[in-house]
């Protein structure tokens, strides 16, 4: 290990390297702390400082905690599949099992993305009758349960309400008896209202220059991402961890246990965790995000490390944690892809998901793909691969894949051609969704909105990509990041004319809207 100078340099400079309101990080070696550091104010007005004591948000760290309770009651979830059914009375194929909602395999849309198409406003109020209608009315899959992976909060918000309903508890009692007290874990609480803490802290919007702001949030989380917990709780649960590290029923080891798709193939996400490879190192760990926080945390078993890192604004906290525990293990400087000549600039469409992926060439080694969540940076390997992690971009002739490890998905990319035009005007309807979308032109721009049972969305601006198919951007909604890009792909009918729309998002794929007028 490096000298602990270096080390205490980077954790000296992390308020500077991740400017905002306030943070704390713990980092563990062995069971032992090394590192248990506050810094900031929890409340800028009230000039409250962070200790130790502090509530974050932890927002989807909670998800391992609800399926720690699950795994603590019922070892073998399928005795929850009936119950899942149970929460999808209008669902016309085969339901998911309960652990395909551990493992986001479920196949089902993610219920804060599915909000915005049903005109939600973008800070509205989202509690437990909006949360039971846009659950309950789901009708398809956008794929087979157990085949592929898609992030998707309200599997975990279903799996919480069924355990707890079983055991005869509220859920926060549920992870209080089963999960924080057998952790050590005092403080940890659920705060399922995202208006305000229990405790008074504060969430912030913006960045050093225009300025910080507190988010302002309404939604209801539970089993998804409703914990608040201190540094010292999330303390206790990397000792927890790690005290039980050689006890095979040990609930962190039954979480964090090789996991697989239906297929055989090697699955990157499980029970709430998930698998990670950080600078080499083999483990697990997950990261949370809300308007206003932003936390990371993991646990390498073999180096017996880990990391917590909590923010209460939006700057990059798995980043930070990385930055630690390179000072940790002497990680060798990243090495330098080898450049390459090859074009990879090009709007594509994947033909499972109908979403659009964009891929740039940023510089001679480097290309960005935007598909998933956000953009992704590949490094060329050579002139016809790039890659970073589970997600690769090859070419075969003339043909371009997208290999998706995590995903379990492999795609011939189609490529988009042709010059969008704007005879697209007009209101199209969702008959799965009792939904409708809107696009009008203003000024020679085109603009899209969503409406349904929650209301009627801003206007967002249409940019086009290629003949029908045009991207809606929506950088703000319920989540934080959720939904982002959604792709629109217009189809036409034998007389050209445009006839529907498929809409879709990484978080809710394949919605096809009927035109209306």
């Amino acid at each position: 290990m490096r000298s602990f100078q270096a080390f205490d340099k980077v954790l000296a400079g992390l308020p500077l390297a991740y400017p905002g309101p306030g943070g704390a990080v713990a980092v563990l070696r062995e069971g032992e702390v090394i590192a248990r550091h506050t810094w900031g104010f929890a409340d800028l007005e009230k000039r409250i400082a962070f200790t130790p004591e502090t509530l974050f948000r932890i927002c989807s760290i909670s998800k391992q905690f609800t399926c720690a309770a699950m795994l603590d009651r019922h070892p073998d979830p399928g005795v929850l599949d009936a119950d899942i059914l149970a929460l999808l009375p209008n669902l016309q194929q085969s339901a998911p099992a309960a652990v395909d909602l551990a493992h986001n395999q479920s196949g089902l849309r993610d219920y804060w993305a599915v909000a915005m198409l049903h005109g939600s406003p973008i800070e509205a109020a989202f509690g437990e009758a909006e949360t039971r209608a846009v659950i309950s009315g789901t009708r398809t899959l956008q794929f087979a349960p157990g085949m592929r992976y898609s992030y998707c909060n309200q599997n975990f918000r279903m799996l919480g309400d069924v355990v707890a309903a079983r055991a005869g508890l509220g859920y926060g009692d549920l992870l209080r008896k089963y999960v924080f007290d057998p952790a050590g874990m005092p403080t940890a609480q659920v705060c399922a209202d995202t208006s305000a803490m229990p405790d008074g802290t504060v969430g912030y919007e913006g960045a050093p220059e225009p300025g910080f702001r507190p988010a302002v949030n309404n939604i209801f989380w539970t089993g998804d991402a409703g914990l608040g917990a201190s540094l010292d709780d999330m303390i206790a649960w990397e000792r927890f961890i790690d005290s039980t590290r050689d006890d095979e029923s040990g609930v962190y080891r039954r979480l964090s246990a090789p996991v697989t798709f239906r297929d055989g193939a090697e699955a990157f996400y499980g029970f709430g965790l998930v698998r990670v490879n950080l600078l080499g190192r083999v483990g697990t760990g997950h990261g949370g995000g809300l308007r206003g926080w932003r936390s990371f945390r993991f646990n390498l078993p073999a180096e017996r490390i880990s990391i917590v890192v909590l923010f209460n604004h939006m700057d990059d906290p798995r980043a930070a944690g990385l930055d630690l525990l390179a000072t940790l293990i002497e990680a060798p400087p990243k090495a330098e892809p080898k450049p390459a000549g090859v074009p990879w600039k090009g709007v594509f469409r994947e033909p499972e998901t109908g979403l659009s992926a964009r891929v740039d060439t940023v510089g001679p080694q480097t290309v960005k793909l935007q598909f998933g969540h956000g953009p992704e940076t590949l490094d060329v390997v050579s002139d016809d691969l790039a890659r970073s992690g589970t997600v690769a971009l090859r070419r075969e002739g003339e043909s371009v894949w997208m290999d998706r490890g995590a995903d379990n998905q492999s795609s011939h990319l189609v490529a988009a051609e042709g010059t969008a035009t704007p005879d697209i005007e007009g209101r199209y309807i969702c008959a799965e969704l009792d939904a409708s979308f809107v696009c009008v032109a203003a000024g020679g721009a085109l603009y899209g909105r969503f409406a349904g049972f929650l209301g009627e969305g801003v206007m967002q601006l249409l940019t086009p990509l290629a003949a029908d198919l045009w991207l809606l951007s929506m950088p703000r909604a319920l989540d934080h990041t959720a939904p982002g890009d959604w792709t629109l792909g217009f189809r036409r009918d034998a007389a050209g004319k445009v006839a529907a729309v498929q809409i879709g998002c990484w978080l809710a794929r394949g919605l096809e809207y009927v035109r209306a007028d």
